[in-house]
Protein backbone atom coordinates (compact mmCIF):
# COMPACT_ATOMS: atom_id res chain seq x y z
CA UNK A 1 0.00 0.00 0.00
CA UNK A 2 2.88 2.48 0.40
CA UNK A 3 2.93 5.53 2.18
CA UNK A 4 0.09 8.18 1.65
CA UNK A 5 2.01 11.60 2.11
CA UNK A 6 4.29 12.92 -0.30
CA UNK A 7 7.78 13.64 0.30
CA UNK A 8 7.50 17.28 -0.42
CA UNK A 9 8.84 18.40 2.89
CA UNK A 10 12.48 19.37 2.47
CA UNK A 11 14.42 19.72 5.49
CA UNK A 12 15.32 23.41 6.25
CA UNK A 13 18.98 24.15 5.99
CA UNK A 14 20.39 25.04 9.52
CA UNK A 15 20.90 29.19 9.67
CA UNK A 16 21.63 31.69 12.79
CA UNK A 17 19.23 34.29 13.38
CA UNK A 18 20.28 38.73 13.98
CA UNK A 19 17.56 39.68 15.82
CA UNK A 20 17.12 43.26 16.86
CA UNK A 21 15.10 46.43 17.84
CA UNK A 22 15.87 50.48 16.88
CA UNK A 23 15.93 52.21 19.93
CA UNK A 24 14.50 55.93 19.16
CA UNK A 25 15.91 58.57 21.66
CA UNK A 26 13.05 59.13 24.55
CA UNK A 27 13.63 54.72 25.01
CA UNK A 28 10.63 53.82 22.68
CA UNK A 29 10.96 51.26 19.26
CA UNK A 30 11.16 53.38 15.87
CA UNK A 31 9.42 52.29 12.91
CA UNK A 32 10.58 52.29 9.32
CA UNK A 33 14.17 52.65 9.83
CA UNK A 34 16.39 51.28 7.22
CA UNK A 35 19.31 49.10 8.88
CA UNK A 36 21.54 47.81 7.10
CA UNK A 37 24.09 44.56 7.77
CA UNK A 38 27.45 43.42 6.18
CA UNK A 39 29.83 40.49 6.93
CA UNK A 40 32.56 42.24 9.46
CA UNK A 41 35.36 41.61 6.32
CA UNK A 42 33.25 43.49 3.76
CA UNK A 43 33.32 47.17 3.09
CA UNK A 44 29.47 47.47 1.77
CA UNK A 45 26.02 46.43 3.21
CA UNK A 46 25.10 42.70 1.81
CA UNK A 47 21.44 42.80 3.24
CA UNK A 48 19.08 45.50 3.85
CA UNK A 49 15.85 45.54 5.85
CA UNK A 50 13.25 47.64 7.95
CA UNK A 51 12.45 47.86 10.86
CA UNK A 52 8.68 46.96 11.63
CA UNK A 53 5.67 48.59 13.92
CA UNK A 54 7.35 47.00 17.42
CA UNK A 55 10.95 49.04 15.95
CA UNK A 56 11.86 44.90 15.30
CA UNK A 57 13.96 43.60 12.59
CA UNK A 58 15.35 40.03 11.78
CA UNK A 59 18.03 38.51 9.35
CA UNK A 60 18.18 34.81 8.42
CA UNK A 61 22.36 34.90 8.25
CA UNK A 62 24.63 31.07 7.18
CA UNK A 63 25.46 29.75 10.64
CA UNK A 64 28.82 30.73 11.70
CA UNK A 65 31.06 31.38 13.16
CA UNK A 66 30.84 34.57 11.51
CA UNK A 67 30.82 38.42 12.82
CA UNK A 68 28.58 41.34 11.53
CA UNK A 69 28.09 44.71 11.26
CA UNK A 70 24.70 46.30 12.09
CA UNK A 71 23.62 50.20 11.87
CA UNK A 72 20.58 52.54 10.60
CA UNK A 73 20.79 54.22 7.57
CA UNK A 74 18.95 57.77 8.68
CA UNK A 75 19.00 59.46 5.11
CA UNK A 76 15.51 60.75 4.69
CA UNK A 77 14.32 59.18 7.59
CA UNK A 78 12.17 62.01 9.57
CA UNK A 79 11.37 62.11 13.27
CA UNK A 80 9.01 64.28 14.45
CA UNK A 81 12.24 65.95 17.02
CA UNK A 82 14.51 66.55 14.38
CA UNK A 83 17.61 64.71 12.97
CA UNK A 84 19.15 61.49 14.48
CA UNK A 85 21.77 60.01 14.01
CA UNK A 86 23.39 56.52 15.45
CA UNK A 87 25.01 56.48 18.82
CA UNK A 88 27.21 53.49 17.55
CA UNK A 89 27.09 50.78 14.72
CA UNK A 90 26.68 47.17 16.63
CA UNK A 91 29.05 44.22 16.02
CA UNK A 92 27.20 41.03 16.28
CA UNK A 93 29.42 37.65 16.42
CA UNK A 94 27.57 34.63 15.44
CA UNK A 95 28.69 30.95 16.26
CA UNK A 96 26.54 28.38 15.04
CA UNK A 97 22.91 28.08 14.29
CA UNK A 98 21.76 30.68 16.77
CA UNK A 99 19.54 33.56 17.58
CA UNK A 100 21.77 37.04 18.39
CA UNK A 101 19.96 40.04 19.89
CA UNK A 102 20.70 43.54 19.84
CA UNK A 103 19.52 46.58 19.77
CA UNK A 104 20.22 49.76 17.53
CA UNK A 105 20.27 53.32 19.38
CA UNK A 106 19.52 56.33 18.16
CA UNK A 107 20.14 59.97 19.81
CA UNK A 108 19.69 63.54 18.75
Amino acid sequence: MGNASPKDKRAEKPYALIYGTVWGPDGRPLYGVKVEIRRADQKKARWELYSDHSGEFALRVPPGPADYVVWADLKGFKYPGGQLRLAQEAKVHVDNDEREDMGLHLTK
